[in-house]
């Protein structure tokens, strides 16, 4: 008879860095936090929250250990962590950058058989551990590995909205999308100038699109996001008033932000014509769940018709080379903006 191998699948429940600092403060520990990805942002919340959290101030002062990858040794950090705790529950043993560290797998030698009274907590940026090593298993079966990845443009808006939210505040549509659109997926820049902004609201309670004028540098009348209504809704002075602007104000919005924000965002206005469905709430998905950019979205695609967008597309691609010096004597970046709004709209 033929015997059938049951093989038990264990499903590893994926911890965000919220879910683990939540652990922590419930002194939750595990003996390794493995912290490894691109998104630098959330590793270093679990690391700042480990350094200055988990130990009280007289604790940390022998039971808090720092080491930084470019100069420390395997052997160095395996020996921190086998030390047992001075007049403390716990140490903590922080690596930071490891991904610089030499012969980081050695530390499988410790993770292998950790101690319960330290905590070890590693940052290995931009990295991942080969999954398929005996290191990384042991990581996870020891410990907690943590696996940071970038967001996503789209995931950005929600991000940042429930960012000022768990602070106690509210963001207007208009000031959210100059933020997204100025900053972008870059998470640090963004908690750091919405603190910024929350600073200076006294006490209020909503950010306007006043407030990312005044403490953030975005102008609410003149950036990326109302020359592309303009463009959308060919409204030509409104276009080359904002140019002028950005000529008058080269920080404000180089070239080499305005064309790929502009041809994003007729890419998914092209894409309108294959849709079924032409109603804002039908194209929502398409243009990240943004009912502004839905609606402008479907003005365009009225005011332009499937040739006009696509000529607008290549005219991007044309403009885009030239900016980077090709088939172009150096031209200024406002005048190149000008003769392409022009021949868009022509």
């Amino acid at each position: 008879m033929l015997k059938i191998r049951v093989i038990r699948v264990i499903r590893v429940k994926k911890m965000s860095a919220e879910k683990i600092i939540g652990e922590l403060k419930k002194k939750k520990f595990k003996p390794v936090y493995w912290l490894e990805g691109e998104e630098e942002f959330f590793i270093d919340q679990v690391m700042e929250y480990a350094e200055h959290h988990l130990l009280t101030e007289a604790e940390s002062a022998f039971n808090k250990v720092v080491f930084y990858g470019k100069d420390a040794n395997w052997a160095e950090v395996v020996t921190a962590c086998r030390r047992y705790p001075m007049f403390a529950e716990r140490q903590v043993v922080l690596l930071k950058e490891a991904q610089q560290m030499r012969d980081i797998e050695k530390l499988e030698l410790y993770v292998e058989h950790p101690l319960s009274s330290t905590v070890l907590v590693v940052s290995y940026k931009e990295k991942k551990v080969d999954g398929r090593s005996k290191f990384a298993r042991l990581l996870k079966e020891k410990g907690e590995v943590f696996n940071s990845k970038k967001l996503y443009d789209y995931q950005m808006p929600d991000w940042t909205t429930e960012l000022i939210r768990s602070k106690g505040y509210t963001i207007s549509n208009k000031a959210l999308l100059l933020l997204v659109d100025h900053i972008g997926n870059d998470l640090s820049r963004m908690y750091n100038e919405i603190e910024k902004v929350l600073v200076n609201l006294e006490t209020r309670k909503n950010i306007t699109e006043d407030d990312i004028e005044n403490f953030v540098g975005i102008s609410k009348d003149f950036n990326v996001f109302e020359l592309q209504e303009a463009v959308a809704t060919k409204d030509l002075p409104k276009a080359i008033r904002i140019i002028q602007y950005f000529q008058a104000n080269p920080k404000a919005a180089p070239i080499q932000l305005i064309l790929p924000i502009l041809h994003s965002f007729f890419s998914k206005v092209f894409m309108v014509f294959g849709s079924s469905q032409k109603t804002e709430e039908a194209l929502k998905p398409l243009f990240n769940y943004n009912p502004h950019s839905a609606k402008q979205g479907l003005a365009a695609a009225k005011n332009y018709g499937y040739e006009g967008i696509e000529k607008v597309i290549l005219l991007l691609h044309h403009y885009n080379l030239k900016s980077i010096g090709v088939d172009d004597t150096g031209t200024e970046d406002a005048s190149l903006l000008k003769e392409m709004v022009v021949k868009m709209m022509a």
